[in-house]
């Protein structure tokens, strides 16, 4: 029999698409419209696949998707919305969901989606429910971004929080991963219990199993007392081992053990300490690279790479730029007073390389937030070289992150408004290029012209009256 799958969405088109495409694809498919139908439907009929929209009348799709879990465990759910943020993200996997699809998305994307979830083995681990706060929003401000390797990000952070896996992060200095790590403890059910981190890279080499391990009294020379190192203070809650890539060969040793055991002994003690850590790791170094020197021990990268995790560079993903600046703007407006970013000013920080990735950006944001003492950040307030106007582009954007950029620029500042007219004014500006480039593209054809625009001949005769333009003076 072809498996069975049901969507649940409010809007008409898009259970219209999906129930084409999947039945095309040999699927027996239900629709429903609303978060009640779904629950109906999925206890009487078993679906193997449910496409659950989260915005819906009524009960919404989380809702819907916590009381399914909570009745069929093993039932798959793809989450689907068009509010693609890090806390839908987390909580649509915190829930169950098998994966997370963004609007709008591609046919083939839904059938590739479905026939993995179909095909696999067993569901993701259920995760711990999202703990309330807001204490996040700072926190967690370096994970703010729609690019599609942030949201993957997100879904990861949601797969693999309420487990004890070890994860291990990589990435450039600067992309955040003590934050991912630090968000990956705060959805986990040891979000209670200490967040302890310890940089293997900052700490001498002689002194950093006494941090790690700690020390009885007269263990050594300045060993005055006893001190507890970094796994006992953080019992019951998160190891954070920092640029791990730098730990001095004879200490990867002593911890591969104490990871493989959970127990150790303090620097100079004979008792066996045992203590319950979950351990993340962070490195920039290339891992592998080190083990073929001779630097770093095998056995210890497979015992904390069970899950791994990169960060992309900031300049991967230019796109988020914009959303980050805003971030950092709202985060130090309190001390700093309201700014805004002029548009030249911004498309400099969008084609910057960012070395420093986004450390270095909210670093270059605050200080032209204390230089523009005017109220508007411009070119000459910002610490960073010149930029190609090509690159001010981001090479991941869509046209729609680059006509969205140049609109916000357009109504900042008409908040207090009562009017503006900026439906008619941004139409028209829109048309006009839109017609100039369809007409080169056919040589002054306006016939065809019409054909390519969806409208009928007297209509385009219409708008190009309207705009000025004439087609025989395109080049």
């Amino acid at each position: 029999m072809a498996p069975r799958i049901l969507v649940a969405d409010d809007e008409d088109g898009v259970r219209w698409v999906l129930e084409k495409g999947l039945r095309e694809a040999g699927y027996e498919v239900t629709s429903v419209k609303d978060g009640e139908s779904a629950l109906r439907q999925a206890e009487a009929e078993a679906p193997d696949l449910i496409f659950l929209d989260v915005r819906m009348p009524g009960l919404d799709g989380l809702a819907v998707l916590a009381r399914l879990r909570a009745g069929r465990p093993d039932a798959l759910v793809i989450v689907m919305t068009a509010h693609g943020t890090m806390e839908t993200a987390i909580q649509a996997m915190q829930r169950g969901a098998y994966d997370y699809l963004a609007k709008p998305f591609d046919v083939d994307e839904v059938l590739l989606l479905a026939e993995r979830a179909l095909t696999a083995r067993r569901l993701t681990q259920e995760v711990a429910e999202l703990r309330t706060g807001l204490q996040e929003v700072w926190e967690f401000g370096v994970l703010i971004g729609r690019h599609p390797r942030m949201q993957e990000i997100y879904k990861t952070i949601g797969r693999t929080a309420a487990s004890d896996v070890t994860v291990l992060l990589r990435g450039e200095s600067g992309t955040g991963k003590e934050l991912v790590a630090r968000a990956i403890h705060h959805y986990s059910r040891r979000a209670g219990r200490p967040f302890v981190a310890v940089s293997c890279a900052a700490i001498p080499a002689a002194l950093l199993e006494s941090e790690l391990f700690g020390h009885e009294r007269g263990a050594f020379t300045d060993a005055r007392e006893r001190k507890l190192g970094k796994f006992e203070l953080a019992h019951g809650g998160t190891l954070f081992l920092d640029e791990v890539g730098d730990m001095p060969p004879e200490l990867q040793i002593k911890l591969l053990r104490a990871l493989q055991e959970r127990s150790f002994e303090r620097v100079g003690g004979q008792e066996p300490i045992r203590v319950d850590v979950r351990i993340l790791a962070a490195t920039n170094r290339e891992l592998e690279a080190l083990i073929k020197e001779g630097r770093f021990r095998d056995d210890l990268y497979y015992r904390l790479n069970v899950v791994a995790l990169h960060l992309p560079p900031l300049r991967e993903r230019r796109r988020d730029v914009p959303l980050l600046v805003d971030h950092f703007l709202a985060k130090y407006t309190g001390d700093l007073g309201p700014r805004v970013v002029a548009p030249e000013a911004l498309d400099r920080l969008v084609g910057y390389e960012w070395p420093g990735n986004v450390r270095e950006l909210e670093n270059v944001v605050q200080r032209a937030m204390v230089m523009a003492t005017g109220g508007v950040i411009l070119p000459e307030h910002l610490p960073i070289g010149e930029v190609s106007a090509a690159a001010s582009v981001a090479v991941d954007a869509t046209l729609e992150d680059v006509i969205e950029r140049r609109l916000l620029d357009c109504v900042r500042g008409l908040r207090a408004r009562a009017s503006a007219n900026l439906y008619d004014l941004m139409t028209s500006l829109v048309e006009k290029p839109l017609f100039r480039a369809v007409l080169r593209e056919t040589g002054g054809n306006q016939v065809r012209a019409a054909q390519l625009l969806g409208i009928n001949r007297n209509t385009l005769r219409k708008k190009l009256k309207e705009h000025g333009i004439d087609p025989d003076a395109l080049d």
